[in-house]
């Protein structure tokens, strides 16, 4: 029972090696594929930049995203 432990944990140990990899998944020319609109969460794009634009002016007093600016709306 010992060396079936001892060959299984080695073969664990291969396999999780032979997981790891030096270079990215995803290729450089591969990421065209992932900035397609349809990959995006958002239903409405248009819609959600402009809700996102409010909700920075509305925060940009306290500080919530980031962003820079006064609170009240003008750029």
């Amino acid at each position: 029972m010992k060396t079936f432990a001892r060959i299984l944990c080695v073969a664990s140990l291969f396999l999780a090696a032979a997981c790891g990899s030096v270079e990215p998944w995803v290729k450089p020319y591969e990421r065209q594929n992932f900035a397609d609109p349809i990959m995006a969460l958002d239903r409405d794009p248009v819609s959600s930049a402009y809700i996102n634009h409010v909700f920075e002016a509305r925060e940009g007093a306290r500080g919530a995203v980031g962003s820079h600016g006064g609170g009240c709306g003008c750029n």
